[in-house]
């Protein structure tokens, strides 16, 4: 191990300074990640079962009720969403960048008699196409953990994936009381778990970008005899208005807000996180 990289690595980076790792694609995390998310009584990953029905009930209610919808969920994970969606009758699409997860979501489609459109991709890397979908939808605040070219990009190719009148439905974290939610310099050293299979050390930080409202949440992983792992996950918070310039510039309409969808239960739930409804 050299402890002059080390050092340097532990130092506050440079703002939108990429990691060496990607925690997404990993075949050891993405399974962790997998159970996580089918923890139905855990905010971690997906937020639990209960919510997650509330979200999604919340969801179709803003459409007309006797329409089938043609939806696109992004980011849909084990389709925890897309299931509720095809279950009440509307034709679903759900794209995810772990394997493991679409892996899962296929299989119990299939279980569960529901026809749904998987795509193991990167929703930033694939054409949605043009005028296909009455509602798409971005859960878990992923939105904010993109960098803001990522983010334009998106919003662009969202508008041109809704038709005429489509909604677009997503959630944020609000810039409020946003200090709070540093986390302290921790280790972890461990015989196996969440971040490898072997023995590894975990040195976890968080750093405050406070002009540009951000957070950086940086895990470094070490290993005997391995190449040492940086991952960060960069996050925004957002006021209302915030986000009104963002899809404005982006020719978004009748944009709407609501910061009672989730239970209040933490600094990560509650009126802490911003639900907006816009229209194409």
């Amino acid at each position: 191990m050299n402890l002059t990289e080390l050092i340097s690595l532990t130092e506050q980076p440079n703002l939108y300074e990429k990691g060496t790792a990607f925690m997404w694609t990993d075949s050891h995390i993405s399974k962790q990640l997998l159970q996580i998310h089918l923890n139905p009584d855990i905010d971690l990953a997906s937020r639990k079962k209960s919510t997650i029905e509330k979200t999604a009930t919340w969801i179709l209610e803003t459409q007309d009720d006797d329409a089938q919808l043609s939806i696109l969920d992004l980011g849909c994970g084990p389709g925890l969403y897309t299931e509720f969606f095809a279950q009440k009758g509307h034709e679903v699409t759900g794209i995810d960048i772990s394997k493991n997860s679409i892996d899962y979501a296929t299989e119990s489609a299939r279980d569960n008699g529901l026809s749904i459109d998987y795509q193991n991709v990167s929703y930033l890397e694939v054409d949605f196409g043009q005028e296909r979908f009455d509602l798409v939808v971005l859960i878990y605040t992923d939105l904010g953990v993109l960098m803001p070219t990522e983010r334009a990009q998106l919003l662009a190719n969202i508008f041109k994936a809704l038709k005429k009148g489509g909604v677009f439905i997503f959630d944020v974290l609000k810039d409020s009381g946003w200090q709070d939610k540093l986390s302290p310099k921790t280790w972890e050293a461990s015989p196996a778990g969440f971040w490898r299979p072997n023995p590894y050390l975990a040195l976890s930080e968080s750093f405050l970008y406070e002009k540009e409202k951000v957070m950086l949440f940086q895990h470094i992983i070490i290993e005997h005899g391995q190449a040492i792992d940086t991952y960060r996950f960069w996050t925004h918070f957002f006021a209302q208005k915030d986000v009104c310039e963002m899809l404005e510039q982006q020719h978004f309409r009748n944009i709407e807000f609501r910061e009672d969808i989730l239970p209040a239960s933490d600094l990560w739930n509650g009126d802490n996180v911003i639900f907006t409804k816009c229209v194409k």
